[in-house]
């Protein structure tokens, strides 16, 4: 990765994600399988929401399911660390990550709203 035309949210949430993964593989056999993979997927799922937005002229709504993902994410990592398969100083990182990702979401989301409103008339339409 790290094409300059990469939305550098989405190279963020890649490095989050690889970090991710190497703590999940790590927790114990009986969380692996459950909250591990619900981790991993909901982060994977972000990843293909992130991707497709970036292909799209109106992705308010991809943006919004993106802003859905994150939180879902938040709350696992949240019971990972209440369950004691994370450590503390790890859930702070992640933390810290995820609202930063979550504050470039939120302003690709402003931007995106910002380019609906300003988007061309319709030919035959007219603009007052």
């Amino acid at each position: 990765m790290g094409e300059t035309r990469d939305v550098p949210v989405v190279l963020r949430l890649y490095d989050l994600i690889l970090w991710t993964m190497n703590h999940t593989a790590r927790f114990p056999r009986h969380h692996r399988h459950s909250l591990g993979m619900r981790i991993e997927d909901t982060l994977l799922d972000l990843l293909e929401v992130l991707i497709e937005a970036r292909y799209q002229r109106q992705n308010a709504s991809t943006l919004d399911r993106a802003n859905v993902l994150l939180e879902r994410f938040r709350f696992q990592m949240r019971l990972a660390k209440d369950l004691k398969v994370l450590a503390l100083n790890s859930f702070e990182f992640q933390a810290k990550s995820v609202d930063e990702i979550g504050r470039m979401i939120g302003g690709w989301r402003k931007h995106a709203a910002g380019q609906a409103v300003k988007e061309p008339p319709e030919p035959g339409e007219t603009t007052r």
